[in-house]
């Protein structure tokens, strides 16, 4: 393999040549995130508003160069969420997706045109198999509908991505041609994108390779990757593709999207940076960040990263071979190529009280990754109070729990928890009087059915909401260590079809079930039409 020495170039460096390493000679790759558009595909990973603000935030303080905040055309709650992320961020390109059809182009239009720096992203099918049984389209249709909708988008702004999906099954000489076309039409990135995760990293190299060869006017577009991981190759065909030229690799945090998910932010940015001897590539990302981003990811989503996961798992730097130990003693290189530090790992928690202030507990949360709000922090600061009472030292998963909640609770229309009792033993049936409020109105009932006190908890919610959900997903961890470590429940539940996530955090299980009931059944409220007026 070899490697490009510019974005559109076509005479590589070889990989391995160690005068290349210097950072001022390395070629800068964008990193465009989907996390908010590909990543919140995932089953059970929606995120409401302020949740969404949240993780823009924090890929625009990364150095995230392209938020792709979501596809506008895809419901109201999409559109808004794309319209509020681009008034309020500042620095990163803010990015809409759209078919190539009028309707789509023109929403992702008015959700982006805030920004101050505005792309529209377009994308149509031209593999053989998506135009025989999605599209039912001519290969002339295609490349007439791809013009248009790239024409369309460029009389918006100047900035359009072009997408011919599932591009890695698509036959080369057509591809060429979609491609030659898309630029011509005005195109000023051109993603070739590997749909279903089918391609090996040979492949992905050979194929880009192909397109900067063959095609007369790639050098006026910045070639973009985008890999999914259904064999589990995401990150490597990202690389890969980078290495034949790609100037953009589409990721997400953690890699979460759709089936297996997306090539992994933190892996790609890492693999260049730890590798730059090989790569010659940088990026703009504050590697310090990409741990926080990681949790901020994985709290808001309810999806949990394993602990062996690259980078940001919990044991990407824990070493328990005796050999792996005395060789880390002696010289920390002989078995970490990377600091934990470099990632965000802190060497300890920092320890709070019910005497830390609110100053403290503002900087221990941006730190962990959260911009928050005077009223967000008031709130937490509240909360925090109430549990630095029951605990005698407050930990870094604890503050991450509590501002999580706080935000995850960003839902209109709250049911909210005012009491409940419950009793529970051997032998006799579980009895839960729950008291909810909803407004100015307060709810008691008593429910003395359920296999335990938490299929008690759920009856007694749904009977005073009104709203019957399916449990789909249950888990209960600690956020730390100890016997007093907040319990933080997350479970996925189905109403009338549809997936909502709940988060509840409390020293008391039960406690923690209920507030996780309820954010789920708020989410559900604030996603139903709302009835017409008289």
């Amino acid at each position: 393999m070899s490697q490009p020495t510019t974005e559109t170039g076509s005479t590589p460096a070889p990989q391995g040549d160690a005068s290349a390493t210097d950072a001022s000679e390395a070629r800068m790759i964008r990193i465009f995130d989907t996390t908010l558009r590909d990543g919140e595909q995932s089953p059970g990973a929606s995120m409401n508003l302020a949740e969404k603000l949240e993780v823009a935030q924090l890929l625009e303080a990364m150095g995230v160069d392209i938020i792709e905040a979501g596809f506008p055309i895809a419901s109201p709650g999409d559109f808004e969420a794309v319209q509020k992320i681009a008034s309020a961020i500042h620095h990163s390109t803010i990015c809409g997706l759209a078919r190539c059809a009028d309707k789509d182009i023109d929403a992702a239009w008015e959700a982006v045109k805030g920004a101050r720096q505005s792309r529209i992203h377009v994308f149509l099918a031209t593999s053989a198999i998506h135009r025989e049984f999605k599209l039912r389209m001519s290969t002339d249709e295609i490349v007439e509908r791809a013009v248009a909708g790239v024409k369309r988008a460029k009389g918006y702004c100047d900035d359009v991505e072009f997408s011919p999906e599932d591009a890695c099954r698509t036959e080369h000489d057509f591809l060429c041609r979609v491609v030659e076309a898309a630029i011509d039409a005005g195109a000023t990135t051109v993603n070739i994108p590997d749909t279903v995760g089918y391609a090996t990293p040979t492949e992905i190299y050979e194929r880009f390779t192909m397109l900067r060869n063959r095609v007369p006017n790639i050098d006026k577009a910045v070639l973009s990757t985008h890999c999914h991981d259904d064999l589990g190759m995401a990150v490597a065909n990202s690389l890969s593709a980078v290495a034949a030229g790609a100037g953009q690799i589409e990721c997400t945090i953690n890699g979460i999207g759709e089936r297996a998910g997306n090539a992994a932010l933190e892996e790609v940015v890492m693999a260049m940076k730890t590798r730059q001897d090989y790569f010659h590539c940088t990026t703009r990302i504050d590697s310090t960040r990409l741990v926080p981003a990681s949790r901020l990811v994985s709290k808001t989503t309810g999806i949990q990263v394993q602990r062996n996961k690259a980078i940001v798992g919990r044991n990407a730097f824990a070493h328990e071979s005796g050999i792996h130990q005395d060789g880390m003693l002696k010289e920390r290189s002989t078995y970490e190529i990377m600091s934990p530090e470099d990632v965000g790992f802190a060497k300890t928690d920092l320890v709070l009280g019910k005497h830390s202030g609110r100053a403290a507990l503002a900087d221990r949360a941006k730190m962990l990754g959260f911009t928050l709000t005077a009223e967000q922090l008031n709130t937490v600061f509240t909360e925090f109070k109430t549990l630095a009472d029951k605990k005698k030292e407050i930990y870094d998963g604890d503050i991450v729990a509590l501002v999580q909640h706080q935000i995850s609770g960003s839902v209109d229309a709250q049911w909210t928890l005012v009491n409940y009792v419950v009793t529970s033993g051997k032998g006799r049936g579980p009895v839960v009087e729950l008291t909810l409020r909803n407004g100015d109105e307060e709810s008691t009932e008593k429910i003395e059915q359920g296999d335990g006190p938490i299929d008690a908890a759920f009856w007694a919610v749904e009977k005073i909401t009104g709203v019957e959900v399916v449990c789909k997903d249950y888990r209960v961890r600690s956020a730390t260590l100890g016997r007093d470590a907040i319990g933080e429940v997350n479970l996925e539940v189905e109403h009338k079809g549809r997936s909502y996530r709940g988060v509840g955090v409390s020293t008391d299980t039960v406690e923690s079930t209920i507030l996780a009931m309820l954010n789920a059944v708020n989410r559900i409220i604030a996603d139903s039409p709302k009835p017409a007026q008289a």
